[in-house]
């Protein structure tokens, strides 16, 4: 519950999440989301979590089958060898997921090419990374369809650029493409920008941080 969180102001440290959960030695936080709630079966069933990874895999999921956590946790997805959790979001089943990678691509399709898996599966391939070895997905988002939101991309060198989903005409800035794609340049990677490191929807109205490592 969300009360179990203190709160506390600027400068103080918070309070250690191994108080809060137990995680396992040289396991650390990825993602974190916010329900309603997971009592209501109409809520649960009709809900699902979507999970990429590092190597580029997206799984989908009903929320239903995270509604019975236990102290210890559970099986979230299944990671292949040298794999990691990059994102998890929740979505109604009728989004559109973007996902980018170091290499300052992205791909967006329709939620549903990604169909409903166990909690143990690894997923399918959401986009083709660069085979040089140094490319890797690097943030995830879902976006309602006819949304208003923009997507912010941010560099590892503090920049950032915001870019309409679709023109004023209707047309798509970022073109809808299948599931598994190499995608369309979202950001131009100089040594000035550096690599790209997260993206975000975003709107007029919200104000952003940015926090340094």
């Amino acid at each position: 519950k969300v009360y179990d969180l203190p709160e506390g102001n600027r400068q103080s440290k918070g309070r250690a999440i191994q108080n809060i959960i137990n995680l396992e030695k040289g396991d650390k936080v990825c993602a974190f989301i916010n329900v309603k709630g997971l009592t209501d079966p109409d809520y649960v069933q009709n809900h699902y979590l979507i999970f990429a990874t590092r190597n580029g895999l997206m799984k989908k999921t009903t929320l239903e089958a995270y509604s019975r956590p236990r102290a210890n946790g559970i099986n979230a997805v299944g990671l292949r060898e040298g794999d990691a959790l990059i994102g998890v979001t929740l979505t109604d089943g009728e989004s559109q997921m973007l996902i980018a990678s170091y290499n300052g691509k992205l791909v967006r399709f329709p939620e549903t090419l990604v169909r409903p898996m166990g909690r143990t599966a690894s997923g399918v391939r959401a986009i083709r990374l660069d085979e040089d070895g140094t490319d890797h997905a690097v943030g995830m988002i879902c976006v309602e369809n006819n949304s208003d939101k923009t997507v912010l991309v941010i560099s590892e060198n503090g920049f950032g650029k915001r870019t309409r989903l679709d023109d004023e005409d209707g047309e798509p800035v970022y073109r809808i493409t299948s599931r598994g794609a190499k995608g369309v340049k979202t950001m131009n990677i100089t040594d000035k920008t550096g690599h790209l490191v997260g993206l975000h929807a975003v709107d007029d109205i919200q104000d952003l941080m940015l926090i340094t490592k």
